[in-house]
């Protein structure tokens, strides 16, 4: 009311406040190491606003272990990757307090999904934060207020799509931080971030931009299974790079299956023996192309073979550039079999071995996506108790698919990459330390090109003693083996120990 008495008008015409769904907060109790951790569990919704307008509301799940000095205590922020991917692999796959079942070699059991402790918990030694972008798990864009449209007005379909574009979905993230820090008063906290895949490529972009544009210092950054270039992904007839650094993993596929006709002692040996070829003889002849003389064109189409355990006639007709579809279909067809993109030890059988393309079920990826989608149901709609409505979206094709670059200037500017930023990161933040990991089975983000970027990154001696390199058996999700699980987090608790 003003002096008068009278209610002010301005007031009546506010907005009301956006209110974002009801979350629910929740107290555990698990066993580490024969020790019993309280922990508290929160899920619940943030609302992200667009020029103070709310635009969306940004779900997450964190684990809070009771007790422990905000001080002392390192908090971790987790993402998957996509785009278009939940938190939901990392969450019940390594991570959480609950994980899913797989047998020890990561393929599946027979339904339903079942959750169990997770004593390689990380909560162990940090706070977890699982965080689901924008149009993937239960966060959502808040839908505008309806105005008329004009013909060929494609504004309202922009905005719909707003947080689906490279820059926005790191400023999105960005925000979130920076709101849960305030929020739970958790600015005093050690700082670590944690990412896979494309999560991956988002925490090399992070590591510059939290510390430089949102003010928060960085004790440590994860970098699981990441894209890091993505020039990298998208070869051609003319590149050399991405065949360079696929043709060990498909190496190690071949032996793990027992058709590689290279001899070696040792898995080690073989391994080193594959990339050594794959940046010298392979890479000579990517270059050269038909000005190699084909006699040596022929016999090198026959090392890649024996390497490979394919026939030569198929390497030749694709000139030693072999898709990694192409391998997965053709390395077990003997048996009517093809192995997995994501981890190449896992097989399936083909379907359809009369046609001309790869048509199986990738027996990874999607294999593997009724167990977590059942895993994380479990854990929020039963274990948590969260109420709603909302179906969780495990891997979003219509973010994929809409995804856009936001950062571009002009037609020619393509190189799309986080190393650059990493490499800044280091710079601004001499305490920052970085461990990057892979799955050396995996032939979607092999471990190869991480080793030969990192080759050229141009570290001093003391960022490159701050920057840890580890590959473990496995594919993407090399976690899902029993045996990399547990090494993966003796390598973090390690990691966190010296971060600190």
């Amino acid at each position: 009311m003003d002096e008068t008495g009278m209610t002010d008008k301005k007031s009546d015409t506010r907005p009301a406040e956006h209110k974002a769904p009801k979350g629910k907060k929740s107290s555990h109790e698990i066993e580490i190491d024969g020790n019993s951790v309280e922990y508290s569990a929160r899920a619940d919704w943030l609302v992200l606003r667009t020029e103070e307008k709310p635009r969306a509301e940004m779900f997450y799940v964190a684990y809070l272990k009771k007790g422990a000095p905000s001080d002392q205590r390192p908090i971790t922020f987790v993402f998957n990757g996509g785009p278009g991917a939940s938190s939901a692999y990392l969450h019940v796959g390594a991570l959480g307090p609950k994980r899913v079942m797989l047998n020890n070699d990561g393929s599946t059991q027979k339904p339903p999904a079942r959750l169990v402790d997770n004593p390689e918990t990380w909560l162990a030694f940090t706070d977890l934060v699982f965080v689901d972008p924008i149009g993937t798990g239960f966060s959502r864009m808040v839908e505008p207020e309806k105005k008329e449209e004009k013909p060929g007005d494609k504004s309202e379909d922009t905005r719909s799509k707003e947080f689906y574009r490279l820059k926005r979905d790191l400023e999105s993230l960005g925000e979130f931080i920076q709101k849960f820090l305030s929020g739970h008063k958790r600015w005093d906290s050690p700082v670590f971030i944690a990412g896979e895949s494309y999560g991956g490529f988002r925490v090399g972009k992070l590591a510059r931009l939290l510390q430089e544009g949102y003010g928060i210092g960085l004790n440590g950054a994860i970098l699981i299974s990441p894209a890091l270039e993505w020039m990298l992904l998208d070869p051609s007839d003319y590149d050399v790079l991405h065949w360079v650094d696929l043709f060990p993993t498909m190496a190690l596929a071949a032996r793990y299956h027992g058709k590689s006709r290279i001899e070696c002692d040792s898995d080690q040996e073989f391994r080193t023996l594959a990339e050594d070829f794959a940046i010298t003889d392979l890479s000579t002849y990517l270059v050269q192309g038909d000005r190699l003389e084909a006699e040596k064109r022929q016999s090198l189409y026959r090392q890649i073979a024996d390497f490979l355990g394919l026939d030569q006639e198929l390497v030749a007709l694709h000139t030693g550039r072999i898709p990694f579809w192409v391998f997965c279909r053709t390395l077990l067809r003997g048996s009517r079999e093809v192995c997995g993109f994501y981890d190449a030890t896992i097989r399936a059988i083909d379907p359809f071995p009369d046609r001309e393309t790869h048509q199986a079920p990738d027996p990874t990826l999607y294999a593997i996506e009724r167990v977590f989608a059942g895993g994380i149901n479990t854990q929020l709609r039963q274990n948590l108790s969260l109420e709603t409505e909302r179906d969780y979206t495990l891997l979003s094709e219509e973010v994929n698919a809409a995804w856009k670059v936001d950062t571009e200037t002009h037609a020619f500017e393509r190189q799309v990459g986080a190393t650059d930023d990493l490499r800044y990161a280091l710079s601004l933040n001499p305490h920052m330390n970085v461990f990057i990991c892979h799955g050396v089975y995996d032939l979607v983000t092999p471990y190869f090109s991480t080793d030969r970027i990192l080759e050229h990154m141009k570290l001093v001696d003391t960022q490159r003693e701050r920057v840890t390199v580890r590959h473990f058996p496995g594919g993407h999700m090399f976690y899902a083996w029993e045996e990399s699980r547990l090494e993966f987090t003796a390598a973090m608790r390690d990691f966190f120990h010296s971060s600190l």
